[in-house]
C-alpha cells in the first residue's frame, strides 16, 4: 500500500505491531533461571531425567512439559478474514493475534505455525508430525472445501483436538444466539425454520451443529451464489452442500426467507434485502454474519420491522456474533481434561453454557468496557459481551464435563466446584485467594447490611451476595425507591433481597437510646442521635450490626474513606488492643502481598507500627498466607542512620519483646525485602525468604505504593480492609466495581465468622 494512501487507522495500526519489540507475542519462562544450580536444571544435566520419564510413559508430557497448555495456530493463509489468499507469510500477525486473545481470555500457550503450501497432502503430513508438540492444533484460515479435508484427516491421524475456528466457533456463538432469540420469541428448536445464505466451512458447521442440537434436516434450507440447494441439483454441488440439500420449491433465496422465521448469512454484503425481510414470519430472527459489512444493516431491518431480533459479527451494533467467545474456552476445557478430540457433544455445551450466561445479570466491569452502557438480557442482549470475565468459567466447565461425560477425556476433574474455582483464578487472581474465605462463609450464612442500598451498584452486589450464596443481604434504603430502581434495572431474584428504611424502621428506637447513651458525653444531644439514626444510613446500618440485628456491614461507594470510617467510630469501638488500620493485598505475577497501614493512621508512632504489624500478619494468615513481614524504611538495618527511620527500628525493638509466632524484621528497604540476592548482603536478616507483608512507615508510602502497584503493574487489589474494630465494617473506595463490593462483603461475613 501506497504510505501516502493509508488512512490514520491503518498507520495507528502499524505503529501498534512495530512500536518497541515488532509483533504482539513473546515467550516467558516459567521457572527461575537466575543461578547455575538453576541453569544445570532447567537443561543440563537435569533435563535428561524429564526426557527419560516421557521416553517410559508419553503422558507424562503433560506433567512434565507445558504441553497441556499449549495450542498451535496453524494456518497457510488461504482463506484470511476480509483479505483472501493472502498466502502464509501474510498471515502471521493474524495467527499471532488469535495467540494473543488464546492468553488473555483463557491463559492458554497460543503459538503460531505458518505452513507456506496449499497442497492438502503437504499441509496434513505437516501438521501432523508436529503433534507431539502441542495439547491441541486450533486451524485458521484455511478455505473451502480443503478445510472439511484437513480438520477431518488431522482428527484421524492425531490424538489431540483438532479444531477449524472459522467452522465451529461461528456455528457455536451463533447457535448460542439462536437459542435465546428463540427463548426470547416463544420458539421451539424443532419447529423453527431456518434459511442460511452462504455454503462455506461456517455455514456447513453451524448447519451440522443445529441438527445435532435437534434441528429437522428439512427445517434448514441452504442458498449459496447459484440458489437453493434442493434435493436432485447437480450444478455447484460438493458432498457437503449434498448432505444438507433440502425438499423444497423454494428455488432462490428470496423464495426461501418467504415465511421463515431465522436467517443466518455467511456470505456476503447486501445479500438480504427489505422486501426478504418484510415476508419473513413474526417476530424474526436476522443474524446477518458476512464481514466486514453484513447481508443487510439492522438500520435497515429497523426500517421495515419492529419485531426483528438482529445480529451481526461487527462490534458497533448490538449482538456480535464473536468466535473469541469460544475457541479460547472450549481449549481451555479440554486441555485440562486431556482430550483426544473436540466432539460435537463438547460444542454443543459450550452452546448453551454461553446461552445460559447470557441470561444472567452482567457485571458492572462489562459495562465499563462497553463505556458504561448497561447491558441485560433482552433482544440487543443475546450473546455475551466478549469481555464478561465469567465466561472462562462457565463455558470451559461446560466443555470439560462434556468431554469426560462422552468419554473422550484423558483426565477426570473429581471436584467440579474446585475447578471452577481455579478457572476463575487464571484470570482474577484475587479469586483464588478469597476462595477459602467464600467457602467458609457458605456455611455460617451471616446477614450483612449493604448501607448504600439505593445505589444501582450495590443492589447488584447484595443480589449478588445472595444468590452465591454467601450469605443474607440487607439492603438500608427507601423501599419504594429500590423497588423502582430493581424495576428498571430489570434484574431477576432481587425481589428477595431485604430492605430496610431508616426513617421508619421498627428498630429505631432502640438504635437512638443506644446511640445517645455512646455519645451524649462527646457533645451529642437526643436529637442529633435521632436526626443521625433517621438519616444517616451509615449510622443505621452500623447500629444494626453494633446491636446484633446484622452480622458485618459494606459501605464506601459513596462517600470517602475517612467519611464513612468517623460515620462507622462513631457506633462501634476498637476491640481491645487493636488499632483501627487498613490493610490492602496485592498480587501481582503471581506473588500476593499484604501492605499496612493504607488508609487510617497518617504518621504511626513505634507502638502503632508494632500493632499494625501483629494484625496484619493475622490477616495474612486468615487468606492462607504463612506471614513473613518487613517494616519498611528507606535504610537498611542502621545505614544510614536517620532520624525518620527511628520509629520503625524502635517498632522491631517493641516486637522483640512480644511472644510471637511469625518471622518479621527492620528496618529495611523494600528490594531487601523482596529480591533474596539482594537480601543476601545481609545474612543475620531473619526473614526466610520474600516477605509478603510490607509494613509501610507512613500513610503516604502505604497509599501511593499499592496504587502505583494496580495502575501500572497490573496488580489485582482487595480492600482495603478495615480491621481492628469489635464489629465486623468494611469500606470500599468510592466508585468500587460490584465485584469489589461483594468482596468486602464476603470479608466483613468471614470476620463475623471467625469471631
Amino acid at each position: 500500500m501506497d504510505t501516502d494512501n493509508r488512512t490514520d487507522a491503518e498507520n495507528e495500526a502499524l505503529l501498534f505491531h512495530s512500536t518497541g519489540r515488532p509483533g504482539k507475542i513473546e515467550i516467558t519462562p516459567t521457572k527461575p533461571l537466575t543461578t547455575q544450580r538453576e541453569l544445570s536444571l532447567a537443561y543440563s544435566p537435569g533435563v535428561a531425567v524429564p526426557c527419560l520419564e516421557i521416553e517410559k510413559d508419553p503422558n507424562t508430557a503433560y506433567d512434565y512439559t507445558s504441553r497441556g497448555n499449549v495450542v498451535a495456530v496453524i494456518s497457510n493463509g488461504t482463506a484470511v478474514l476480509g483479505l483472501g489468499n493472502i498466502g502464509a507469510l501474510a498471515s502471521k500477525p493474524v495467527m499471532e493475534g488469535k495467540a494473543v486473545l488464546f492468553k488473555r481470555f483463557a491463559d492458554v500457550d497460543g503459538i503460531d505455525l505458518e505452513v507456506d503450501t496449499q497442497d492438502v497432502d503437504e499441509f496434513i503430513n505437516c501438521v501432523r508430525y508436529l503433534g507431539p508438540s502441542f495439547g491441541g492444533i486450533n486451524l485458521e484460515d484455511i478455505k473451502a472445501p480443503e478445510c472439511f479435508i484437513i480438520e477431518q484427516r488431522l482428527k484421524e491421524l492425531l490424538d489431540i483436538p483438532v479444531f477449524h475456528d472459522d467452522q465451529h466457533g461461528t456455528a457455536i456463538i451463533s447457535a448460542a444466539g439462536l437459542i435465546n432469540a428463540m427463548h426470547l420469541t416463544g420458539r421451539d428448536l424443532k419447529t423453527t425454520k431456518l434459511v442460511v445464505n452462504g455454503a462455506g466451512a461456517a455455514s456447513i458447521a453451524g448447519v451440522e451443529l443445529l441438527k445435532a442440537m435437534g434441528m429437522p434436516h428439512n427445517n434448514i434450507i441452504i442458498c449459496d451464489t447459484r440458489g437453493v440447494v434442493y434435493q436432485g441439483r447437480e450444478q455447484g454441488m460438493n458432498q457437503w452442500k449434498s448432505a444438507h440439500a433440502a425438499v423444497t420449491d423454494a428455488r432462490t433465496l428470496a423464495e426461501a426467507l418467504n415465511g421463515a422465521d431465522a436467517f443466518f448469512g455467511l456470505s456476503a454484503k447486501g445479500a438480504v434485502t427489505k422486501d426478504m425481510v418484510k415476508s419473513m414470519a413474526a417476530n424474526p430472527i436476522i443474524f446477518a454474519m458476512a464481514n466486514p459489512d453484513p447481508e443487510i444493516t439492522p438500520e435497515d431491518v429497523a426500517s421495515v420491522r419492529d419485531d426483528a431480533i438482529m445480529a451481526t459479527g461487527r462490534s458497533d451494533y448490538p449482538n456480535q456474533v464473536n468466535n473469541v467467545l469460544g475457541f479460547p474456552y472450549i481449549f481451555r476445557g479440554a486441555l485440562d481434561v486431556r482430550a483426544s478430540e473436540i466432539n460435537q457433544d463438547m460444542k454443543i455445551a459450550a452452546a448453551h453454557a454461553l446461552a445460559e450466561l447470557a441470561r444472567e445479570d452482567v457485571p458492572d466491569e462489562v459495562d465499563a468496557a462497553y463505556s458504561g452502557r448497561r447491558l441485560k438480557f433482552g433482544r440487543d442482549y443475546i450473546i455475551p459481551a466478549p469481555f464478561d470475565p465469567r465466561l472462562i468459567v462457565h463455558v470451559s466447565a461446560a466443555v470439560a464435563q462434556a468431554a469426560m461425560d462422552t468419554g473422550v477425556a484423558r483426565k477426570r476433574i473429581e471436584d467440579m466446584d474446585a475447578y471452577r474455582a481455579e478457572l476463575s483464578a487464571r484470570l482474577d487472581p484475587t479469586a483464588a485467594s478469597l476462595q477459602n474465605i467464600l467457602d467458609r462463609i457458605r456455611k455460617s450464612n451471616k446477614r450483612v447490611v449493604f448501607a448504600e442500598g439505593e445505589e444501582e451498584k450495590t443492589i447488584r452486589a447484595a443480589l449478588s451476595f445472595q444468590a452465591g450464596g454467601y450469605g443474607h443481604a440487607i439492603l438500608i434504603g427507601r423501599e419504594d425507591r429500590i423497588k423502582r430502581k430493581i424495576e428498571d434495572m430489570g434484574i431477576a431474584g432481587a425481589e428477595t433481597l431485604e430492605i430496610q428504611n431508616a426513617k421508619v424502621s421498627a428498630f429505631n428506637e432502640k438504635y437512638i437510646e443506644f446511640l445517645y447513651k455512646r455519645l451524649q458525653r462527646k457533645g451529642a444531644m437526643h436529637r442529633d442521635c435521632q436526626r443521625m439514626v433517621n438519616q444517616d444510613r451509615n449510622i443505621f446500618a452500623a447500629c444494626m450490626v453494633a446491636m446484633g440485628d446484622a452480622d458485618g456491614m459494606v459501605t464506601g461507594l459513596t462517600r470517602s474513606f475517612g467519611v464513612s470510617a468517623d460515620d462507622v467510630t462513631r457506633v462501634i469501638d476498637c476491640k481491645p488492643n487493636e488499632l483501627l488500620m487498613a490493610v490492602t493485598m496485592v498480587i501481582v505475577r503471581g506473588r500476593t502481598i499484604f501492605i499496612a497501614d493504607t488508609n487510617v493512621h497518617e504518621l504511626p508512632e513505634p507502638a502503632q507500627l508494632a500493632d499494625i504489624t501483629c494484625q496484619t500478619a493475622a490477616v495474612a494468615r486468615a487468606f492462607g498466607h504463612e506471614p513473613r513481614v518487613a517494616l519498611l524504611s528507606f535504610s537498611n538495618f542502621g545505614n544510614p542512620m536517620r532520624e525518620k527511620a527511628l520509629r520503625i527500628r524502635e517498632a522491631v525493638d517493641i516486637l522483640d519483646g512480644r511472644d510471637l509466632d511469625f518471622e518479621y524484621d527492620g528496618e529495611m528497604s523494600a528490594d531487601v525485602a523482596l529480591d533474596p540476592e539482594v537480601r543476601r548482603l545481609y545474612p543475620f536478616c531473619r526473614l526466610s525468604g520474600p516477605a509478603n507483608v510490607l509494613i509501610m512507615p507512613a500513610l503516604h508510602s502505604a497509599n501511593i505504593s499499592y496504587k502505583i502497584l494496580q495502575r501500572f503493574a497490573g496488580g489485582s487489589v482487595i480492600g482495603p480492609m478495615l480491621m481492628g474494630l469489635e464489629k465486623p465494617a468494611q469500606i470500599v473506595q468510592m466508585g468500587a466495581s460490584v465485584t469489589d463490593i461483594v468482596n468486602a462483603a464476603a470479608i466483613a461475613a468471614h470476620e463475623a465468622t471467625i469471631g
